[in-house]
């Protein structure tokens, strides 16, 4: 009847004497009775299973779809067909934390797949599994920064870095008594005399955050940036959106000693808010700073292939005052999306649908421009998302798109507009959003 409930009856009455107790009901006698609800639950009359699917048919086609042109962090990828049908499966869906690795092997094996993945994505050396999202696991990068740098008390932060991350960063460091320092940006990226000038003259400084690309869309320029950072024993903290690495240059090339980001642009469907799933990567010599947990692989007795949580730097497992971070959970059914989503996809495949994204907005860009009332807001690199001023009203443009049936992309000042493409969207969908100006 309960399909995910594990008790029989007889799991029932032996839990219910344990407690004193001879029925369910019981367990509710110290609420007062004229307190409890005795009416009717408000429930339509039954249906069939038929008139169920159709009832919920006409209860969606009031929502209304949107063609998206709109990213900033979340991004509308194409999710293969076989991950919902996969991922809904219940030993997947209703799984937890792998507390007993030796009954948890297919968790742990997954795990361990995704760790591998997700170093190959940023180039580093080491990956746990995982964080909540891309805001928070760049907070922890902070946090294991400080951690790492003992006494130093002191991050810079690019103001390049998406303005949701910074608020998410500033809140951890602030009940940490963690000093923030913002680098200006200069022409839409970060002012790299300024972070020399910082780096130089403040003391404590225990990492330098930044955004590749960054919170334009800009695909900034960090030659020099860790040389900088590792003179004065501070560390790179680079975060990422995780689709992008597919084309661009990776953290490890860029010599980040901490990489993060979202994986929601791994194929994860925009769903007002989440779940997504946050990644860290690091150098092999901070593993042991790093929170979240980390699957290792080994052989048994009989030499046969075993997984093994190597490590766990959480509160549920070491004394509070050492763990470093109190996260309690690690995304794993979304991280088991991304394992999936990199399987089907491939490197190549991943690859192709990076060189659409980047081909269809800079497609866009140059028919916004061509129309004579947008121009580019700064003459910078860009992936798949892009900053254009706008002659007109904005608010007005952007409702013509909705009615239209377009989500025209994020309104970034009075007059500039932020658009994203992705591989979904069609030359003749971008074709009709122009047509519209």
């Amino acid at each position: 009847m309960y399909k995910y409930f594990p008790h029989t009856e007889t799991d029932l009455k032996e839990m219910l004497s344990a407690v004193g107790v001879d029925s369910l009901d019981a367990l509710y006698d110290d609420i007062p009775d004229d307190i409890r609800f005795r009416g009717d639950y408000e429930l339509p009359e039954a249906m069939s299973e038929m008139e169920v699917r159709q009832l919920f048919e006409q209860l969606g086609a009031q929502n209304q779809q949107f063609v998206c042109f709109a990213g900033a962090g979340v991004y509308d990828h194409y999710t293969p067909a076989v991950i919902p049908n996969l991922l809904s499966r219940e030993e997947f869906l209703t799984s937890y934390t792998p507390y007993q690795a030796e009954i948890s092997q297919g968790t742990l094996h997954y795990i361990f797949e995704y760790q591998s993945m997700m170093t190959a994505l940023t180039g580093m050396d080491i990956s746990n599994a995982s964080m909540y999202d891309g805001t928070t696991a760049t907070a922890e990068a902070m946090l294991m920064a400080v951690a790492a740098g003992k006494k130093q008390r002191r991050v810079l932060m690019s103001n390049t870095v998406d303005e949701k991350t910074q608020a998410v960063v500033r809140e951890y460091a602030h009940f940490q008594q963690i000093d923030v320092v913002s680098i200006p940006e200069k022409d839409g990226v970060t002012d790299f005399s300024t972070l020399n000038s910082k780096l130089s003259t403040l003391d404590g400084i225990a990492g330098v955050i930044v955004q590749q690309p960054n919170r334009y869309g800009i695909i900034e320029d960090y030659t020099g940036y860790a040389d900088a950072c590792h003179e004065q024993k501070a560390l790179f903290i680079m975060n990422s959106v995780a689709f992008d690495l597919a084309l661009l240059k990776t953290p490890g090339e860029w010599g980040a000693d901490i990489a993060v980001g979202d994986g929601q642009s791994l194929g994860i469907p925009m769903q007002f808010g989440g779940p997504y799933v946050g990644y860290m990567c690091c150098t092999e010599k901070l593993i042991r700073k790093m929170p979240g947990r980390i699957v290792g692989k080994t052989h048994d007795s009989h030499r046969q292939r075993a997984f093994v949580l190597t490590l766990q730097a959480r509160e549920q497992h070491i004394r509070r005052q050492k763990a470093t971070s109190n996260i309690c959970s690690n995304q794993s059914l979304m991280a088991l999306f991304v394992t999936m989503y990199l399987s089907l996809m491939g490197k190549q495949g991943l690859r192709e649908a990076a060189q659409l994204s980047y081909d269809g907005a800079h497609y866009l860009c140059e028919q916004l421009v061509a129309t004579g009332h947008f121009r580019l807001a700064y003459d910078q690199p860009f992936f798949n998302e892009f900053c254009v001023r706008y002659d007109g009203n904005v608010d007005a443009l952007q409702q013509r798109w909705l009615d239209a049936g377009f989500f025209g992309g994020v309104k970034v000042s009075e007059d500039t507009i932020m658009l994203a493409v992705t591989e979904k969207r069609t030359k003749e969908e971008i074709d009709q959003l122009i047509a519209l100006i």
